[in-house]
């Protein structure tokens, strides 16, 4: 008779997530995982097979965590532009109020396992792809509102947009410095006029 799980999956994989964006893969060892997660070795390999498999579940549920909140950043009816000024001045807020200064998940995985590890970089680049055309979208729709000027070329923009969203995650975890960031925002956001 199979033994019943004595812990919610959903809150182990949420902690797991916290853990390995924190240290990331490398540094988070099986006992570092055990221990902070709260649950036997077996336990952990049953459900979730391996670190390897542990470590790219968290790193979904992050990547899924971060699209949803993108969405809601642009559903309000506000003009596109002052969406992705929220967008930003939120990434920056984070960044100052984390006392364990994670700065961005996919930027940390980025910088931690490519190249070498070519699955994940196949990932990475959906999540890129991903995300360019949500902005592409949201940079067409302010075009067509009038909000964004119709010289703004959407693909590039929006391409420059997520490059700037990944350094600012990293630059704010090494010079947390509200008002040099908010006038880097500004700067880039100019490119909507």
């Amino acid at each position: 008779m199979p033994r019943t799980k004595q812990f919610d999956e959903k809150e182990v994989l949420n902690k797991a997530m916290e853990l390995f964006w924190e240290r990331g893969f490398h540094a988070t060892s099986m006992q570092d995982l055990v221990t902070h997660l709260g649950i036997n070795r077996a336990s952990l390999y049953d459900t979730f097979g391996s670190k390897d498999a542990l470590f790219e579940q968290a790193f979904a549920l992050y990547r899924s965590t971060g699209r949803q909140m993108l969405h809601r950043f642009f559903v309000e009816k506000h003009p596109v532009k002052d969406n992705f000024k929220k967008l930003l001045d939120v990434a920056i807020d984070e960044a100052i109020n984390d006392p364990a200064k994670k700065g961005c998940f996919v930027v940390n995985v980025t910088t931690e396992m490519v190249p070498g590890n070519d699955r994940l970089h196949q990932v990475l680049l959906e999540n890129k792809h991903y995300v360019e055309t949500f902005f592409r979208e949201q940079i067409q729709k302010g075009i067509a509102k009038g909000e964004i000027g119709n010289h703004v070329n959407p693909n590039s923009t929006a391409e420059a947009i997520f490059t700037f969203y990944s350094g600012l995650r990293v630059v704010a975890k090494v010079e947390p410095d509200v008002e040099k960031l908010q006038k880097m925002v500004r700067v880039v956001l100019s490119i909507l006029d």
